[in-house]
Order: structure tokens, then C-alpha cells, then sequence
């Protein structure tokens, strides 16, 4: 945690990074609720064991604030241990309201701030309260994230190729169109050592996760994936204009199967044809 004590005029200040760690989580895991006459309040529910999150909310924030535990039943267990953080003040919930926290349904709206922001930690906060890391049953690394707004999804896309080289093209899935963005292996590892950094703020149980990524090492005999072709323009005139497949992968350098399958893309419109 940073040495300062939170104060109204740095309450929500995106540049920190405990603000956009917070910011991010909200966004992702956080609801604002409006009722008349500008009442209304911020609140958080999540797993009772994760509590201590919510007292570095509240340690962060400069206006009054609670936290309580409860239990009920929900739709994936009988008895649901939780606790909810709830914050009332008007002042805050127009702040974070502003940044692009919407009242009400936010699940497919919600983008990342568009100002200066310290990107790794408000993904960070994205990633803890929607997203997962850990190992496969094969015993993998993997971290993932599944979210329904695309510039969420297309952020985190965008900052992990930066960070590992790996290109994702985002894609709804069809039985509850959602994104699903899954990185494995070392670019998993890469991505979890780079956002969950010593002395973070973090659910513990993610940090430690991330932790164990690192462990990780590559059987002997695993071929690595080679990096996905960045086809430009050239690329495509030579593909279409080539008399055969083969001809044409002789000429780019690849090998068959996907300057096949980006011929069909061309030849199809799913991807635009050069000029």
C-alpha cells in the first residue's frame, strides 16, 4: 500500500495504483444503485473470505462507509457466506459514476477510464473480480478473463500482446454471449508476474496464485505454438494472386493450412480485401 492517508481531492485518482486497482474491481464486480432526491449507494458483495479487500476499500475512501457479512441462498449454493460494502456518500458515488462506473445494468457498457490510468492495476482490479488464474487439470498455467463489454475485452487483448506478443481476436461465445480470452503457458505466466507485482493490492488468494505460476517450466519435448502471422496487405495480394495454395505459401514462407484458411477469409469477406 502507498504511504499517504486518502484524501478527498486524491479519492479516486486514477493514477494511483490502489485507485485504479479499486476502480477496476468496481467496475467489474461493483453496483451503483439511484433511488429520488440523489440517494442512492455504491456496493460491493463478495466471497466472506475475501473480506479484507473490502477494508482496503474502506481504508481508501474518505467518506463513511460499512461493511456487513451475511448469509443466504443464491443459485450455486445453498448457504452463501458474504460480505457486502456499501457507500452512501453522494460526492463518491458522482466521482466514481464520472470515471464510468453506471448506474444500474453495466455489464456490456462498462470501458476503461479514458483519461491517464495505471493500466496493470486497473486490470488487475478487473481480473480479481471477473477473471481467473491458476493451473489447468493437465497442470497448465493459465489467466483468463470473461467479460460482456468489449473494450474490456479488447483492453486487456490490447495490453497483453504488448506484454507477451500474443494476439487474441475477440469472439462472443454463442451460449451466453460473453468473452472468454484465455493465455496459457508462459504468456500466462507473463501476465500474471507483470500485473500481480510484490507488495500489490490484491485478493490474496489471486496473489498467491500468480505466484505459483511462476514454478512453472516447459516439459522437455513441448513444442511451443509459433507466433501468429501478421498478415498485411502485400501479404494478401501474393495469396490471391498466387495460382495455387502452395505456390503461395512457397512465396510468403509459411506453410499451407493458413494461408488456406486466410484465402477463405479473403475470398469470403470476413476479412477486407487489399486495395
Amino acid at each position: 500500500m502507498a504511504d499517504y492517508e486518502p484524501i478527498g481531492d486524491r479519492f479516486m485518482n486514477l493514477r494511483v495504483p490502489e485507485y485504479a486497482y479499486m476502480f477496476g474491481f468496481l467496475q467489474a464486480d461493483g453496483h451503483l444503485h439511484q433511488d429520488t432526491r440523489q440517494r442512492g449507494r455504491l456496493s460491493v458483495e463478495i466471497n466472506a473470505r475475501d473480506v479484507e479487500l473490502l477494508r482496503e476499500f474502506q481504508k481508501l475512501t474518505p467518506y463513511y462507509s460499512s461493511i456487513v457479512e451475511r448469509t443466504r441462498a443464491t443459485n450455486f449454493a445453498k448457504s452463501a457466506h458474504s460480505a457486502v460494502w456499501n457507500l452512501w456518500a453522494l460526492e463518491a458515488r458522482t466521482k466514481i459514476n464520472e470515471l464510468g462506473l453506471p448506474y444500474g445494468r453495466k455489464s456490456k457498457s462498462i470501458a476503461p477510464p479514458t483519461g491517464e490510468f495505471s493500466k496493470r492495476d486497473y486490470l488487475r482490479g478487473v481480473i480479481d473480480a471477473d477473471g481467473s488464474l491458476g493451473y489447468t487439470s493437465q497442470g497448465l498455467p493459465f489467466f483468463s478473463l470473461t467479460t460482456a463489454s468489449t473494450a474490456i475485452g479488447a483492453g486487456l487483448c490490447s495490453y497483453a500482446q504488448q506484454i507477451t506478443g500474443s494476439e487474441r481476436t475477440l469472439k462472443r461465445n454463442t451460449r451466453d454471449a460473453v468473452y472468454n480470452i484465455l493465455y496459457t503457458k508462459e504468456n500466462a505466466q507473463a501476465l500474471a508476474a507483470q500485473l500481480y507485482y510484490p507488495g500489490c493490492l490484491a485478493l490474496e488468494r489471486k496473489r498467491d496464485a500468480a505466484q505459483l505460476l511462476s514454478s512453472w517450466i516447459r516439459p522437455v519435448g513441448m513444442e511451443r505454438r509459433p507466433p501468429r502471422i501478421q498478415w498485411t496487405r502485400e501479404m494478401d495480394r501474393i495469396l490471391l494472386s498466387a495460382p495455387t495454395i502452395a505456390a503461395a505459401a512457397a512465396a510468403l514462407g509459411y506453410s499451407q493450412s493458413p494461408c488456406q484458411t486466410r484465402r477463405w477469409k479473403l475470398l469470403h469477406g470476413l476479412v477486407p480485401l487489399p486495395a
